[in-house]
Protein backbone atom coordinates (compact mmCIF):
# COMPACT_ATOMS: atom_id res chain seq x y z
CA UNK A 1 0.00 0.00 0.00
CA UNK A 2 1.51 3.60 -1.43
CA UNK A 3 1.20 6.11 1.83
CA UNK A 4 1.50 9.87 1.10
CA UNK A 5 3.25 12.62 3.30
CA UNK A 6 0.98 14.98 4.70
CA UNK A 7 2.07 17.63 6.32
CA UNK A 8 -0.61 17.60 9.40
CA UNK A 9 1.50 14.56 10.49
CA UNK A 10 4.04 15.50 12.55
CA UNK A 11 5.58 13.38 14.99
CA UNK A 12 6.63 15.68 18.22
CA UNK A 13 9.43 15.12 21.08
CA UNK A 14 7.82 17.20 24.19
CA UNK A 15 11.36 19.08 25.84
CA UNK A 16 12.19 17.91 29.41
CA UNK A 17 13.79 20.84 31.06
CA UNK A 18 15.15 21.07 34.45
CA UNK A 19 14.06 24.09 37.12
CA UNK A 20 14.08 25.34 40.40
CA UNK A 21 10.34 26.65 41.67
CA UNK A 22 10.15 29.73 43.15
CA UNK A 23 6.23 29.52 44.10
CA UNK A 24 2.92 27.88 44.31
CA UNK A 25 -0.36 29.22 42.47
CA UNK A 26 -3.44 28.87 43.69
CA UNK A 27 -4.09 26.11 41.80
CA UNK A 28 -1.49 24.24 43.11
CA UNK A 29 1.14 24.71 40.20
CA UNK A 30 4.79 25.39 41.11
CA UNK A 31 5.81 28.56 39.35
CA UNK A 32 9.83 28.72 37.91
CA UNK A 33 11.45 31.06 35.13
CA UNK A 34 13.01 29.15 32.29
CA UNK A 35 14.91 31.23 29.12
CA UNK A 36 12.74 34.39 30.41
CA UNK A 37 9.62 32.38 30.47
CA UNK A 38 7.32 31.35 33.17
CA UNK A 39 6.47 27.81 33.52
CA UNK A 40 3.69 26.77 35.60
CA UNK A 41 4.78 22.60 36.72
CA UNK A 42 1.78 20.50 37.89
CA UNK A 43 2.91 18.28 41.17
CA UNK A 44 5.67 20.56 42.11
CA UNK A 45 6.51 22.72 45.05
CA UNK A 46 8.58 25.89 46.04
CA UNK A 47 12.00 25.05 46.74
CA UNK A 48 12.05 21.98 44.60
CA UNK A 49 14.35 21.20 41.82
CA UNK A 50 12.54 19.10 39.49
CA UNK A 51 12.80 17.68 35.85
CA UNK A 52 9.17 18.75 34.13
CA UNK A 53 7.71 17.71 30.56
CA UNK A 54 6.66 20.41 28.63
CA UNK A 55 2.81 19.91 27.39
CA UNK A 56 1.96 23.47 26.28
CA UNK A 57 4.21 26.23 25.54
CA UNK A 58 3.15 29.64 24.19
CA UNK A 59 4.51 33.46 24.06
CA UNK A 60 4.98 34.46 27.25
CA UNK A 61 4.52 31.02 29.42
CA UNK A 62 4.24 27.32 29.04
CA UNK A 63 2.71 24.58 31.44
CA UNK A 64 4.33 21.13 32.33
CA UNK A 65 4.33 18.19 34.44
CA UNK A 66 6.82 17.00 36.89
CA UNK A 67 8.58 13.51 35.97
CA UNK A 68 10.64 13.71 38.45
CA UNK A 69 12.11 15.25 41.76
CA UNK A 70 15.51 15.88 42.30
CA UNK A 71 15.02 17.92 45.29
CA UNK A 72 12.12 17.74 47.59
CA UNK A 73 10.49 20.24 49.49
CA UNK A 74 9.57 19.66 53.31
CA UNK A 75 6.43 20.81 52.98
CA UNK A 76 5.51 17.56 50.52
CA UNK A 77 3.94 15.29 52.17
CA UNK A 78 1.82 12.45 51.18
CA UNK A 79 -2.02 12.36 49.89
CA UNK A 80 -4.35 10.48 51.78
CA UNK A 81 -6.35 9.61 48.59
CA UNK A 82 -5.38 7.20 46.52
CA UNK A 83 -6.90 8.58 43.45
CA UNK A 84 -5.16 11.50 44.04
CA UNK A 85 -3.62 12.91 40.68
CA UNK A 86 -6.50 11.26 38.67
CA UNK A 87 -9.66 12.53 40.10
CA UNK A 88 -9.97 16.15 39.49
CA UNK A 89 -12.10 17.03 42.56
CA UNK A 90 -8.18 18.17 44.31
CA UNK A 91 -5.02 19.99 43.19
CA UNK A 92 -3.22 19.88 46.32
CA UNK A 93 -2.55 16.62 49.05
CA UNK A 94 0.93 16.62 47.62
CA UNK A 95 1.14 20.15 49.69
CA UNK A 96 1.01 20.67 53.56
CA UNK A 97 -2.10 22.89 54.91
CA UNK A 98 0.15 25.34 55.88
CA UNK A 99 1.73 25.79 52.32
CA UNK A 100 -1.47 26.04 50.87
CA UNK A 101 -2.93 28.95 52.30
CA UNK A 102 -0.17 30.71 52.33
CA UNK A 103 0.28 30.54 48.82
CA UNK A 104 -3.61 31.07 48.58
CA UNK A 105 -3.04 34.25 50.74
CA UNK A 106 -0.38 35.63 48.97
CA UNK A 107 -2.18 35.00 45.66
CA UNK A 108 -5.21 37.34 47.26
CA UNK A 109 -3.13 39.91 48.58
CA UNK A 110 -1.40 40.28 45.12
CA UNK A 111 -4.55 40.16 43.28
CA UNK A 112 -5.86 42.85 45.49
CA UNK A 113 -2.88 45.37 45.37
CA UNK A 114 -2.35 44.61 41.94
CA UNK A 115 -6.54 45.46 41.29
CA UNK A 116 -7.26 48.14 43.89
CA UNK A 117 -3.73 49.69 43.39
CA UNK A 118 -3.35 49.58 47.82
CA UNK A 119 -0.93 47.59 49.06
CA UNK A 120 -3.07 44.79 51.00
CA UNK A 121 -2.36 42.62 53.50
CA UNK A 122 -3.52 39.39 54.85
CA UNK A 123 -5.14 39.79 58.59
CA UNK A 124 -5.83 36.78 59.04
CA UNK A 125 -6.48 33.31 57.80
CA UNK A 126 -9.44 31.32 58.78
CA UNK A 127 -9.14 27.28 58.58
CA UNK A 128 -10.44 24.54 59.78
CA UNK A 129 -9.43 20.48 59.15
CA UNK A 130 -7.82 19.88 56.28
CA UNK A 131 -9.58 16.39 55.91
CA UNK A 132 -12.98 15.13 56.17
CA UNK A 133 -14.27 18.71 56.25
CA UNK A 134 -16.61 18.63 53.44
CA UNK A 135 -20.34 17.96 54.27
CA UNK A 136 -21.90 18.17 50.41
CA UNK A 137 -20.77 16.42 47.45
CA UNK A 138 -22.53 15.14 43.97
CA UNK A 139 -20.92 11.71 42.60
CA UNK A 140 -21.53 11.10 38.80
CA UNK A 141 -22.82 7.89 37.85
CA UNK A 142 -22.42 6.10 34.43
CA UNK A 143 -23.04 2.15 33.87
CA UNK A 144 -20.29 0.60 31.87
CA UNK A 145 -22.12 -2.06 29.42
CA UNK A 146 -19.62 -3.97 28.07
CA UNK A 147 -18.52 -4.53 31.92
CA UNK A 148 -21.16 -4.19 33.23
CA UNK A 149 -19.95 -2.16 36.43
CA UNK A 150 -21.88 0.57 38.11
CA UNK A 151 -18.71 3.66 38.08
CA UNK A 152 -19.63 6.19 40.80
CA UNK A 153 -17.41 9.15 41.11
CA UNK A 154 -15.92 12.84 40.43
CA UNK A 155 -14.53 13.48 36.94
CA UNK A 156 -11.11 13.14 35.79
CA UNK A 157 -8.80 15.89 35.68
CA UNK A 158 -9.09 17.92 32.51
CA UNK A 159 -12.10 15.00 31.19
CA UNK A 160 -15.53 14.27 31.52
CA UNK A 161 -15.05 10.49 32.67
CA UNK A 162 -15.46 9.09 35.79
CA UNK A 163 -13.25 8.05 38.36
CA UNK A 164 -14.55 5.35 40.02
CA UNK A 165 -13.89 6.45 43.60
CA UNK A 166 -13.44 3.67 46.83
CA UNK A 167 -13.13 6.66 48.87
CA UNK A 168 -13.12 10.82 49.11
CA UNK A 169 -10.85 11.38 52.47
CA UNK A 170 -12.22 14.71 52.59
CA UNK A 171 -15.56 14.52 52.90
CA UNK A 172 -17.17 13.92 56.45
CA UNK A 173 -16.95 10.63 57.91
CA UNK A 174 -20.36 10.04 57.81
CA UNK A 175 -20.45 10.29 54.21
CA UNK A 176 -17.04 8.78 52.99
CA UNK A 177 -18.50 5.55 54.58
CA UNK A 178 -21.49 5.49 52.73
CA UNK A 179 -19.71 5.29 49.40
CA UNK A 180 -18.88 1.42 49.36
CA UNK A 181 -22.67 0.36 50.56
CA UNK A 182 -24.40 2.78 48.09
CA UNK A 183 -22.42 1.60 45.23
CA UNK A 184 -23.40 -1.65 45.98
CA UNK A 185 -27.38 -0.73 46.67
CA UNK A 186 -27.34 1.16 43.39
CA UNK A 187 -25.48 -1.56 40.68
CA UNK A 188 -28.58 -3.83 42.17
CA UNK A 189 -31.42 -1.29 40.62
CA UNK A 190 -33.32 -2.78 37.70
CA UNK A 191 -32.85 0.78 36.36
CA UNK A 192 -28.80 0.97 37.18
CA UNK A 193 -28.39 1.98 33.10
CA UNK A 194 -30.46 5.03 33.63
CA UNK A 195 -29.40 6.83 36.74
CA UNK A 196 -27.67 10.28 36.45
CA UNK A 197 -25.83 11.20 39.89
CA UNK A 198 -26.27 11.16 43.68
CA UNK A 199 -26.09 14.09 46.29
CA UNK A 200 -24.74 13.45 49.18
CA UNK A 201 -25.19 15.80 52.28
CA UNK A 202 -24.70 15.61 55.97
CA UNK A 203 -27.38 17.95 57.90
CA UNK A 204 -26.83 18.03 61.82
CA UNK A 205 -29.99 15.72 62.06
CA UNK A 206 -27.84 12.93 59.84
CA UNK A 207 -27.27 12.19 56.15
CA UNK A 208 -29.43 12.45 53.16
CA UNK A 209 -29.04 11.19 49.93
CA UNK A 210 -30.92 12.56 46.53
CA UNK A 211 -30.72 10.33 43.72
CA UNK A 212 -31.51 11.82 39.88
CA UNK A 213 -32.93 9.11 37.59
CA UNK A 214 -34.10 9.36 34.08
CA UNK A 215 -36.47 7.13 34.34
CA UNK A 216 -39.63 6.25 36.45
CA UNK A 217 -37.48 3.65 39.06
CA UNK A 218 -40.62 0.42 39.79
CA UNK A 219 -41.82 -0.44 42.58
CA UNK A 220 -39.03 -2.84 43.72
CA UNK A 221 -36.34 -0.33 43.45
CA UNK A 222 -38.03 1.88 45.73
CA UNK A 223 -38.56 -0.62 47.95
CA UNK A 224 -34.46 -1.23 47.80
CA UNK A 225 -33.79 2.42 48.05
CA UNK A 226 -35.94 2.45 51.32
CA UNK A 227 -34.42 -0.38 52.20
CA UNK A 228 -30.77 0.96 52.21
CA UNK A 229 -31.91 4.29 53.55
CA UNK A 230 -32.99 2.82 57.04
CA UNK A 231 -30.48 0.19 57.42
CA UNK A 232 -27.74 3.39 56.60
CA UNK A 233 -29.86 5.90 58.57
CA UNK A 234 -29.95 7.99 55.73
CA UNK A 235 -32.96 10.46 54.58
CA UNK A 236 -33.52 9.60 50.78
CA UNK A 237 -35.03 12.10 48.27
CA UNK A 238 -35.87 11.01 44.89
CA UNK A 239 -35.52 13.87 41.75
CA UNK A 240 -36.93 12.65 38.39
CA UNK A 241 -35.91 15.71 37.12
CA UNK A 242 -34.17 19.07 37.96
CA UNK A 243 -37.46 20.52 39.31
CA UNK A 244 -39.38 17.65 41.48
CA UNK A 245 -38.05 16.33 44.78
CA UNK A 246 -39.79 13.33 46.18
CA UNK A 247 -38.90 12.66 49.75
CA UNK A 248 -39.08 8.85 50.66
CA UNK A 249 -37.88 8.90 53.96
CA UNK A 250 -35.89 10.73 57.22
CA UNK A 251 -37.28 14.01 58.42
CA UNK A 252 -36.51 17.85 57.12
CA UNK A 253 -32.41 18.72 57.43
CA UNK A 254 -31.29 21.22 59.24
CA UNK A 255 -28.05 22.84 60.71
CA UNK A 256 -26.87 24.94 63.10
CA UNK A 257 -25.14 28.46 62.74
CA UNK A 258 -24.23 29.53 66.71
CA UNK A 259 -27.61 28.28 68.54
CA UNK A 260 -29.33 28.91 65.58
CA UNK A 261 -31.48 26.38 63.70
CA UNK A 262 -31.23 26.76 59.79
CA UNK A 263 -33.86 24.11 57.76
CA UNK A 264 -32.80 24.05 54.33
CA UNK A 265 -34.13 21.50 51.08
CA UNK A 266 -31.02 19.31 49.64
CA UNK A 267 -31.22 21.50 46.62
CA UNK A 268 -30.73 24.47 48.86
CA UNK A 269 -26.78 26.40 49.05
CA UNK A 270 -25.57 25.89 51.77
CA UNK A 271 -21.94 26.11 52.70
CA UNK A 272 -20.44 22.58 52.25
CA UNK A 273 -17.60 23.50 55.03
CA UNK A 274 -19.56 23.90 58.56
CA UNK A 275 -16.03 24.45 60.81
CA UNK A 276 -14.93 27.60 58.78
CA UNK A 277 -18.68 28.40 57.94
CA UNK A 278 -18.87 28.72 61.56
CA UNK A 279 -15.88 30.72 62.63
CA UNK A 280 -16.90 32.91 59.32
CA UNK A 281 -20.17 33.98 60.07
CA UNK A 282 -18.44 34.94 64.41
CA UNK A 283 -15.76 37.29 62.46
CA UNK A 284 -18.31 39.07 60.44
CA UNK A 285 -20.64 40.10 63.39
CA UNK A 286 -17.10 40.78 65.49
CA UNK A 287 -15.73 43.03 62.12
CA UNK A 288 -19.01 44.94 61.95
CA UNK A 289 -19.38 45.76 65.52
CA UNK A 290 -23.03 45.75 66.26
CA UNK A 291 -24.65 47.57 68.77
CA UNK A 292 -27.96 47.61 69.39
CA UNK A 293 -29.42 50.30 67.55
CA UNK A 294 -28.14 48.85 64.45
CA UNK A 295 -29.59 48.48 61.39
CA UNK A 296 -28.03 45.89 59.16
CA UNK A 297 -28.39 45.34 55.66
CA UNK A 298 -28.01 41.89 54.28
CA UNK A 299 -27.31 41.34 50.50
CA UNK A 300 -27.82 37.89 48.35
CA UNK A 301 -28.54 36.48 51.89
CA UNK A 302 -29.52 33.40 51.16
CA UNK A 303 -31.57 31.19 53.73
CA UNK A 304 -30.29 33.43 56.87
CA UNK A 305 -26.99 32.32 57.13
CA UNK A 306 -25.60 35.09 58.16
CA UNK A 307 -29.13 37.48 58.76
CA UNK A 308 -30.34 35.50 61.38
CA UNK A 309 -26.74 35.83 63.27
CA UNK A 310 -27.06 39.26 62.47
CA UNK A 311 -30.59 39.56 63.91
CA UNK A 312 -29.13 38.23 67.73
CA UNK A 313 -27.33 41.56 67.85
CA UNK A 314 -29.26 44.07 66.16
CA UNK A 315 -31.70 46.18 66.36
CA UNK A 316 -33.33 45.30 62.69
CA UNK A 317 -31.93 43.18 59.93
CA UNK A 318 -33.22 43.14 56.52
CA UNK A 319 -32.48 40.13 54.31
CA UNK A 320 -32.76 40.96 50.51
CA UNK A 321 -32.31 37.55 47.89
CA UNK A 322 -32.90 37.21 44.74
CA UNK A 323 -34.54 33.93 44.74
CA UNK A 324 -37.80 34.12 46.19
CA UNK A 325 -37.83 30.24 47.38
CA UNK A 326 -34.79 30.75 49.29
CA UNK A 327 -36.64 34.20 50.97
CA UNK A 328 -39.39 32.01 51.72
CA UNK A 329 -37.11 29.30 53.60
CA UNK A 330 -35.12 32.64 55.36
CA UNK A 331 -38.42 33.73 56.42
CA UNK A 332 -39.53 30.15 58.29
CA UNK A 333 -36.12 30.25 60.04
CA UNK A 334 -36.73 33.16 61.07
CA UNK A 335 -39.82 32.33 62.65
CA UNK A 336 -39.16 28.76 63.82
CA UNK A 337 -35.78 30.90 66.05
CA UNK A 338 -38.22 33.44 67.14
CA UNK A 339 -36.37 36.42 65.36
CA UNK A 340 -39.28 39.32 65.24
CA UNK A 341 -36.72 42.23 64.22
CA UNK A 342 -35.34 40.17 60.78
CA UNK A 343 -37.27 40.69 57.56
CA UNK A 344 -36.60 39.28 54.11
CA UNK A 345 -37.65 40.90 51.02
CA UNK A 346 -37.33 39.22 47.49
CA UNK A 347 -35.55 41.64 44.73
CA UNK A 348 -33.34 41.46 42.05
CA UNK A 349 -29.99 43.07 43.24
CA UNK A 350 -29.30 44.60 39.82
CA UNK A 351 -31.94 47.03 40.76
CA UNK A 352 -31.68 50.73 42.97
CA UNK A 353 -32.48 49.07 46.39
CA UNK A 354 -32.46 52.26 47.98
CA UNK A 355 -35.65 53.26 46.78
CA UNK A 356 -37.69 50.38 48.23
CA UNK A 357 -39.85 51.32 51.32
CA UNK A 358 -37.82 48.99 53.69
CA UNK A 359 -34.91 50.93 53.26
CA UNK A 360 -36.47 54.35 53.95
CA UNK A 361 -34.99 54.45 57.31
CA UNK A 362 -31.39 53.74 56.20
CA UNK A 363 -28.76 51.51 57.13
CA UNK A 364 -25.78 51.70 59.61
CA UNK A 365 -23.90 48.51 58.54
CA UNK A 366 -23.96 45.99 55.40
CA UNK A 367 -22.77 42.59 54.74
CA UNK A 368 -23.29 40.99 51.01
CA UNK A 369 -22.25 37.51 50.27
CA UNK A 370 -22.61 37.44 46.49
CA UNK A 371 -22.51 34.09 43.91
CA UNK A 372 -18.94 34.32 41.62
CA UNK A 373 -20.57 37.01 39.29
CA UNK A 374 -20.00 39.23 42.31
CA UNK A 375 -21.86 42.27 43.07
CA UNK A 376 -21.35 45.07 40.41
CA UNK A 377 -24.95 45.98 39.78
CA UNK A 378 -25.50 46.77 43.66
CA UNK A 379 -22.41 48.39 44.81
CA UNK A 380 -23.39 52.09 43.65
CA UNK A 381 -26.47 51.63 45.89
CA UNK A 382 -24.19 50.37 48.90
CA UNK A 383 -22.66 53.63 48.57
CA UNK A 384 -26.10 55.82 48.42
CA UNK A 385 -27.04 54.58 51.44
CA UNK A 386 -23.41 54.55 53.21
CA UNK A 387 -23.48 52.10 55.94
CA UNK A 388 -20.91 52.90 58.53
CA UNK A 389 -18.91 49.48 57.77
CA UNK A 390 -19.55 46.71 54.77
CA UNK A 391 -18.34 43.43 55.12
CA UNK A 392 -17.81 41.76 51.54
CA UNK A 393 -17.69 37.87 51.71
CA UNK A 394 -16.52 36.54 48.41
CA UNK A 395 -15.64 33.24 46.79
CA UNK A 396 -14.00 35.38 43.42
CA UNK A 397 -10.99 37.04 44.02
CA UNK A 398 -11.45 38.90 40.78
CA UNK A 399 -15.37 40.21 41.26
CA UNK A 400 -14.20 40.90 44.65
CA UNK A 401 -11.12 43.53 43.62
CA UNK A 402 -14.10 44.88 40.77
CA UNK A 403 -16.28 45.28 43.41
CA UNK A 404 -13.82 47.11 46.18
CA UNK A 405 -12.92 49.54 43.44
CA UNK A 406 -16.62 51.06 43.88
CA UNK A 407 -16.11 51.62 47.71
CA UNK A 408 -12.79 52.53 47.89
CA UNK A 409 -13.64 55.95 45.41
CA UNK A 410 -16.61 56.89 47.57
CA UNK A 411 -15.17 57.45 50.78
CA UNK A 412 -14.34 53.73 52.41
CA UNK A 413 -11.40 52.59 53.54
CA UNK A 414 -9.79 48.57 53.29
CA UNK A 415 -9.79 47.87 56.95
CA UNK A 416 -8.65 43.98 57.08
CA UNK A 417 -8.70 41.25 54.76
CA UNK A 418 -9.24 37.49 55.90
CA UNK A 419 -8.59 34.63 53.45
CA UNK A 420 -10.62 31.65 54.02
CA UNK A 421 -9.84 28.57 53.57
CA UNK A 422 -13.03 26.84 53.16
CA UNK A 423 -11.74 24.37 50.57
CA UNK A 424 -8.25 22.80 51.38
CA UNK A 425 -6.15 21.33 48.65
CA UNK A 426 -7.98 22.96 45.74
CA UNK A 427 -7.76 25.89 43.94
CA UNK A 428 -11.24 27.42 44.88
CA UNK A 429 -9.83 30.65 47.04
CA UNK A 430 -12.73 32.52 49.05
CA UNK A 431 -12.70 35.72 51.66
CA UNK A 432 -14.01 38.03 53.15
CA UNK A 433 -13.31 41.61 53.45
CA UNK A 434 -13.71 44.93 55.97
CA UNK A 435 -14.42 48.00 54.33
CA UNK A 436 -15.17 51.12 56.79
CA UNK A 437 -16.44 55.00 56.28
CA UNK A 438 -13.46 57.33 56.24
Amino acid sequence: MAQFYSAKRRVTTRQIVTVTIDDLDPFGQGVARHQGKTLFISGALPGERVEAEIIEDKRQYARGNSKRILRASAERVAPACPHFTVCGGCQQQHASPALQQHSKSQALARMLSRETGREVTISEIISNNAYGYRRRARLGLSYQAKSQVLQMGFRQTASNDLVNITQCPILKPELNALIAPLRQCLAQLQAVRRLGHVELVLADNGPLLVLRHLDVLSVGDKQKLERFSHEQRVALFLAPDSDTLEQLSGEVPFYHVGNLKLTFSPRDFIQVNDGVNQQMVAKALAWLDLQPNDRVLDLFCGMGNFTLPLGQRAQNVVGVEGVAALVTKAAYNAQLNCLKNVTFFHENLDNDVTRQPWAAQGFTKVLLDPARAGAAGVMQHITKLAPQRVVYVSCNPATLARDSQQLLASDYQLDRVAMLDMFPHTGHLESMVLFSKI
